[in-house]
């Protein structure tokens, strides 16, 4: 019954989180995307990591939440809009397979050869964002981030992997 719950509410989750989402002003949506980056990849911007994306933009795309932002690297900071721009590579997915990439359940590349996970425009520009992504330590994380993103990650992996007994079922009977 709970593998069940789990499985819908995996299923349903952006239909679920979409219409709260857009209710939140696209300055705090810039605004927590912006300090989860800037925490996330904190190491790499010290180091100079994102100089590569310096006047060019990366568009991120929760697909089935009809969420993007524009991520550049200006001036020495990290840039995120919300407004539409030129893009030089793009990375889309759904919610699901994103949080999945994100808490380490599944590599982009798999996800990336399966069509779940779309890069277009500049390839070597798209290279060297998955390869800093890749570079991520999860060990220099805040604690609780860290909890929080295997939980998350945790629970979607189990809901996606539950098999749709009543579908089987109903197939089984309509035979």
């Amino acid at each position: 019954m709970i593998n069940k719950i789990r499985a819908q509410l995996v299923q349903n989750a952006s239909s679920i989180l979409r219409p709260p989402m857009h209710f939140i002003p696209q300055v705090v949506q810039k605004k927590i995307m912006l300090d989860s980056l800037l925490l996330v990849f904190k190491e790499a911007l010290e180091d100079g990591d994102f100089e590569f994306l310096t006047d060019k933009w990366l568009k991120v795309e929760i697909k089935d939440m009809q969420l993007r932002w524009f991520i550049s690297y200006q001036h020495g900071r990290l840039v995120i809009v919300n407004k539409s721009v030129q893009d030089d590579v793009s990375f889309s997915g759904d919610l699901n397979d994103l949080v999945l990439i994100a808490g380490r359940k599944e590599d982009p590349d798999t996800l990336f050869f399966q069509r779940r996970l779309i890069i277009e425009g500049d390839t070597e520009l798209g290279l060297e964002v998955k390869n800093l992504m890749d570079s991520i330590d999860f060990e220099q994380l805040p604690k609780p981030m860290q909890i929080l993103l295997h939980q998350l990650a945790d629970f979607v992996h189990k809901g996606m992997s539950v098999p749709n007994t009543e579908h089987e079922v109903i197939h089984a009977y309509s035979n």
